[in-house]
């Protein structure tokens, strides 16, 4: 016990003075799948953590909310650190049947689409993070996504399952969309693994059906062009928090390595930018104003008659559609439109273009 205090002590230090060790990035500086690559060079390998005690003892530091309690990802129970025995409630192979029971250690991306039990993604604390044991049985392998908002769910902090309606979701599987305050976290843990497993991913496309859903069998662009947009609209529209960039920090203090789209964000777009603009046409033939706009509308300039207009929140659920719209002096309006932060995308012979909008 006082082995563990110690280790404690030190890695509570060490986080409260870390920041980015000086250099980290200085061999990232390509562009595209360039960067990726050296990114992966940087980050893998990594050391390896035991997968229940180094887990355990990790997650006190890098997932403690401000009240000591357990920061978990999928429900608002009030979790206790530590083993059953001393006075806590991670996981010991008993009850869990219902919510607030237990906590255990959550693969984000799920093991069974990397085969399994095998390091070391297995064991990884960028994708492993404590969950609801009830609720983590409940999410099963299913891929992150927008479900229909006319899913409700009685447990848990807001999180549903259900059929899938994230833009140009090809598939009849159900999905599972976790609340908003997590959806960049886990956009970012997949760039994350899309970089640190380049070397292995693209043989894992076929393990898993939800895992195929998502998986594109390649090494660079790594995920579907639905799920990369998707995950695209997550990490812009829940930024980098507080709380990411401690986790992050504690985990460089065990593994060794870095999340680096925790420390840079831009690196996202830099990266996968060319696929994102994929069938896009010119961004700048299009204007859109007011933006922001506080009349709960906004009038579009184009100098390209669209075939169709969309207007689509951060969940991912399309708000307006209009097709074949009214085209008046090279613009377009939309009105009554909520209060709300959107992507207006624009569609024109199989191409297409996307704007950010906030009504006030």
């Amino acid at each position: 016990m006082k082995q563990l205090y110690t280790l404690l002590l030190t890695l509570s230090l060490t986080i409260v003075f870390s920041q980015i060790p000086a250099g980290y990035y200085s061999s990232a500086t390509g562009t595209g799948y360039t960067l990726k690559t050296q990114l992966y060079n940087k980050i893998s390998p990594h050391t390896t953590l035991v997968y229940g005690s180094g887990l355990w003892n990790l997650f006190q530091i890098s997932d403690s909310r401000p009240d000591g309690y357990v920061w978990e990802i999928y429900s608002n129970c009030n979790f206790v650190f530590g083993s059953v025995a001393n006075g806590g409630q991670q996981d010991d192979g008993t009850q869990g049947t219902a919510e607030c029971q237990r906590f255990n250690k959550e693969h984000t991306f799920p093991q069974s689409w990397f085969g399994g039990q095998v390091y070391p993604m297995y064991s990884d604390a960028f994708i492993v993070m404590p969950s609801d044991k009830k609720d983590n049985g409940m999410r099963g392998n299913l891929a992150y996504a927008n479900v229909n908002p006319s899913v409700t769910n009685n447990i848990g902090n807001g999180w549903k399952i259900g059929s899938c309606v994230t833009t140009d979701y090809p598939y009849s599987l159900d999905v599972f969309e976790p609340i908003d305050q997590f959806k960049g976290d886990f956009a970012r843990n997949y760039f994350y693994v899309a970089t640190c497993y380049e070397n292995l991913i693209s043989s894992w496309q076929n393990l898993n059906p939800s895992g195929d859903t998502v998986l594109d069998g390649s090494s660079d662009k790594v995920f579907e062009q639905w799920y990369l947009n998707m995950l695209y609209s997550w990490h812009v529209a829940d930024p980098v928090s507080q709380k990411e960039i401690d986790r992050n920090n504690a985990i460089y203090t065990v593994q060794g390595n870095r999340n680096p789209f925790i420390d840079h964000p831009e690196y996202v777009l830099q990266i996968w930018g060319d696929a994102l603009r994929t069938n896009s046409f010119d961004a700048s033939s299009v204007s859109v104003y007011p933006n922001p706009s506080n009349e709960h509308k906004i009038n579009i300039d184009s100098q390209i008659i669209v075939d169709t207009i969309q207007l689509i929140n951060i969940n991912g659920q399309l708000i307006i559609e209009v097709k074949k719209p009214v085209f008046n002096n090279n613009s377009y309006t939309l009105e009554n439109i909520p209060q709300g932060f959107y992507f207006l995308k624009l569609c024109f012979d199989n191409k297409s273009s996307t704007k950010k909008v906030i009504i006030n």
